[in-house]
């Protein structure tokens, strides 16, 4: 019995499947799968895995060129957040990449970078929402260098943007979320309390800048996100709580609603990673990331009488029993930082990781599909299940994967990959359509309803974290490696490592 698990789909349809040239994977890694004894599966016992040329074709379409993978999938849209998770995806699993970036991403100094086929100049003249930039330069600039070893100036510096743009910043008013590339003008979403500033996108941005700065030397970018810790750490918080809405033009918070899931969580995320990316000297934020950690448990962080702990929301004070699907991943990073804990908190944080995994993964079991809802509640004697029908869709996110990964490197509790198994035969079972994968408006419906959708983050962080699940602990060890928010690798700079480089410099 062969279970396709098709976690990258690349260029190989052109150039044939190339073998692996990084020190990565386990060999010509193009698309995995594993492989099953005596007719039935069982991944923590048996499976193993391995490499095979079927089923790449359904999911090139799936991934490169569409976007509808039920209604359409013979269509060839030009996307601009595809190529680069494609290319960071091909470089984890080991994959040869250089020929196929030369004739899809062309690095030209005089006529500008080249995504898609469509000119970069058409997209400076566009507002750039925060993330956007950050997933272009984590998923297409850091990969190529981290990954591939290719040259800096070549990865970098021939990007127009970066080389003769990076001024514009120095008029950057951070922390509003999209930037007018050609004017240097900031703004912000209108709905977000009248125009404010989101927690979790100006506070998602520390690891990318810090790390551009140090490859690069130009510290400009370093500086506008220690410059909003810095705000940050001035302001009085409400119970020890970061609100999820400042305000760039008071300085103050915007509505108190508090949430570790959407709006909020990459920034708690991001304290403890830039602690750990600096190979732990950060110690600010190491402290304001346990000052946060102490805070949620306090407030937000509540047990079921069913014995299942969940993380509620915060709004003026009063908690609304919800926990949303993108909160899941927060049992991956108190498994995480527990190591960085003081000595009698260590263990603690650990099972805490544990205990959310184990109600995100309810929350999966309890429905029809076995793939988790967009939120779900604790409220009315309903454990782990969405009451509301605007919350029962899935979209092919990776948060409760997420966590799953941490726990099997952190633990190996062979759960960990089971629980995993179940969510590739659901994606396998109830998503999986013939352009690609869909996510689906209803997980407790007996039949698929499709949204037609395939999501740029299932590709980047969905079936990348399954694919880290099943394999070895030295593929990008957690050690050496951390994972931003959208799940692309980025090297701890080590000590001595900077030592070194001051010195040749």
């Amino acid at each position: 019995m062969l279970v396709l698990l098709e976690v990258v789909a690349a260029v190989v349809l052109r150039d044939g499947c190339p073998e692996a040239t990084l020190p990565l994977g386990n060999g010509p890694l193009c698309w995995v799968f594993y492989e099953g004894l005596g007719g039935s599966l069982d991944p923590c016992r048996h499976g193993r895995v391995s490499t095979s040329p079927m089923g790449l074709r359904h999911y090139w379409h799936g991934t490169i060129s569409d976007v509808a993978p039920f209604s359409d999938p013979g269509t060839h849209e030009t996307l601009l957040n595809i190529e680069p998770y494609i290319l960071n995806i091909l470089l984890v699993c080991g994959g040869r990449t250089r020929h196929w970036r030369e004739q899809s991403v062309r690095l030209e100094r005089h006529s500008g970078l080249k995504l898609c086929k469509i000119p970069w100049e058409f997209f400076l003249g566009l507002p750039w929402h925060l993330h956007t930039m950050l997933e272009f330069l984590s998923a297409q600039i850091f990969a190529s260098y981290f990954c591939s070893g290719e040259s800096l100036r070549k990865v970098i510096f021939q990007i127009p943007t970066l080389h003769t743009k990076s001024s514009i910043l120095g008029q950057w008013n951070l922390p509003n979320l999209c930037l007018l590339f050609l004017s240097g003008i900031g703004r912000n979403w209108p709905w977000a309390s009248g125009g404010s500033s989101i927690l979790a996108e100006f506070g998602t941005l520390h690891l990318e800048f810090m790390h551009l700065s140090h490859l690069s030397g130009n510290p400009i970018f370093a500086e506008k996100v220690m410059n909003i810790r810095t705000v940050l750490n001035k302001l009085e918080k409400p119970e020890g709580l970061y609100p999820n809405y400042l305000n760039p033009s008071s300085g103050q918070w915007g509505q108190h609603h508090v949430s570790v899931g959407g709006l909020g969580d990459s920034f708690y995320e991001y304290l403890l990673k830039a602690w750990l990316m600096s190979d732990k000297t950060d110690i600010e934020a190491k402290k304001m990331y346990f000052d946060a950690v102490q805070a949620i448990e306090t407030h937000l962080i509540r047990k079921s009488s069913g014995g299942l702990t969940y993380i509620a929301e915060w709004k003026g004070g009063l908690l609304e029993h919800k926990m949303g699907h993108l909160t899941c991943f927060a049992g991956g990073m108190f498994a995480l930082g527990a190591d960085g804990a003081p000595e009698a908190l260590a263990q603690h944080y650990l099972e805490l990781g544990a205990e959310i995994a184990r109600t995100c993964h309810e929350s999966y079991n309890r429905t029809f599909m076995k793939l988790g809802p967009e939120a779900f509640r604790f409220d009315g004697g309903v454990e782990a299940i969405a009451t509301r029908q605007n919350e029962k869709y899935y979209i092919l996110r990776p948060e409760v994967i997420e966590t799953y990964m941490y726990m099997w490197r952190l633990t190996h509790d062979p759960k960990y990959r089971t629980w995993a198994w179940e969510a590739v035969e659901a994606l396998e079972n109830h998503c999986r359509v013939n352009g690609g994968y869909s996510g689906l408006r209803d997980v407790y419906f007996a039949s698929e309803s499709y949204d037609d959708v395939q999501q740029s983050f299932f590709l980047a962080e969905t079936l990348k974290y399954l694919y880290l699940i099943f394999s070895d602990d030295d593929l990008l060890p957690l050690e050496h490696w951390i994972f931003n928010t959208e799940a692309h690798p980025f090297p701890i700079l080590r000590e001595e490592k900077k030592e070194i480089e001051v010195k040749e410099k």
